[in-house]
């Protein structure tokens, strides 16, 4: 084993056990203090369960990241943790994300004040010159100006980091679709040899299975937990922004890579075509965008005759399946007719589920009047 994969392996632990530690005590909390998601007729759960496992999840990954710091910057071995307007920015915005997260855990917010706050938040990397620059041949589309790629990054950004949240409906969930994204960012990026980001995803990841120990297996009551908003923006975020660095063209950084953005794509069709479904459906029944209704893919499927952890374990299948399916295709079709598969194959899957759901008696869509997502 050598000393890189060592530092992997030691942030994936150090922040595993903070978040195995860390957990239980926040389930504690929040019984005492009554912190609870409450059901309702949108939500899967019967029960109250405790709502602030993503609390966790930033101190977790900045310690492992930390002590990585400490204990691997040697001579013979240095990492390069240089202060840069990327990383001061993305770790400032990260923190409005995390803290609106809290917030909304603790109190509640309105859907368009997290929006408004991921807005600003996704807007300091483009003032930090971070930003994608190349669509790498999509609709015969190259390179691309700042006054172009900077509000296409924002976009992207807050799209993703409302997909995360927003698919956060069953357990394990958004939890599990991240972890099959973290993996694959750890790939790419260690291809490219760089640790810094290596070590950051690896202690995302040790937390994240901690946090899906008790999601998933937790007692109700008693060791369950959520990771409301506070564990589900902060994925949301740092996906987005692993998204736009592995996508942007820098040639002082790194050579060209034909394939980066339609790998990091992959790594998000399911939350990212799910939420872009979900709203064109609202838009279609005249609902609002913010709204809460049950037309996300992990109800399709429940309503279709799944369990909880069915549908988590064919959700969880069929983002795994479509990187297989697009790691093979790209060596053979350009980046543009990928992701037309990729549509078609989308569609497909939902008209089958809808055919179970049309013999299970009940309606395909599910419109709901309410405020919240």
């Amino acid at each position: 084993m050598n000393l890189s994969s060592f530092c992997l392996i030691a942030s994936f632990t150090v922040s595993l056990l903070c978040g195995l530690i860390f957990i239980p005590m926040i389930v504690s909390f929040c019984i005492k203090k009554k912190l609870y998601d409450i059901p309702n007729a949108r939500k899967v759960h019967k029960v109250v369960v405790p709502r602030l496992g993503g609390v966790c999840f930033m101190p977790c990954m900045a310690i492992s990241v930390l002590m990585a710091m400490v204990f691997f910057n040697t001579p013979t071995f240095s990492l390069t943790f240089s202060i840069n307007m990327w990383a001061c920015f993305f770790f400032l915005g990260l923190l409005f994300i995390y803290a609106v997260g809290v917030v909304d855990d603790l109190v509640g917010l309105q859907p368009k004040t997290k929006f408004l706050v991921q807005i600003m938040a996704a807007s300091l990397l483009p003032m930090a010159n971070l930003y994608i620059n190349n669509l790498y041949g999509f609709c015969g589309i190259y390179s691309i100006p700042f006054y172009i790629g900077a509000p296409l990054t924002v976009f992207v950004i807050v799209f993703v980091d409302n997909a995360m949240n927003l698919i956060d409906g069953i357990d394990g969930l958004s939890s599990g679709l991240s972890m099959v994204a973290l993996l694959g960012f750890l790939y790419c990026f260690m291809c490219e040899n760089m640790l810094v980001y290596g070590i950051l995803i690896s202690g995302l990841m040790g937390v994240l299975l901690a946090f899906m120990y008790f999601n998933i297996f937790g007692k109700p009551g008693k060791t369950k937990i959520f990771m409301g908003d506070s564990g589900s923006l902060t994925i949301g975020f740092i996906l987005g922004v692993l998204f736009v660095k592995f996508s942007m063209d820098n040639l002082i950084v790194l050579p060209f890579r034909r394939n980066s953005m339609l790998l990091a794509y992959t790594l998000l069709i399911v939350p990212v075509f799910d939420v872009f479904r979900v709203i064109v459906v609202r838009l279609f029944h005249r609902r609002p965008i913010f709204g809460a209704d049950k037309n996300h893919i992990h109800h399709k499927f429940m309503r279709a005759g799944l369990s909880q952890h069915k549908a988590l374990a064919a959700i969880i299948g069929m983002a795994v399946s479509f990187v297989c399916i697009n790691y093979v295709l790209i060596n053979y079709i350009s980046v543009t007719c990928v992701v037309l598969v990729d549509i078609v194959v989308w569609i497909a899957v939902h008209e089958i589920v809808d055919v179970f759901i049309r013999k299970n008696g009940m309606e395909v869509f599910h419109i709901q009047e309410e405020t919240n997502e």
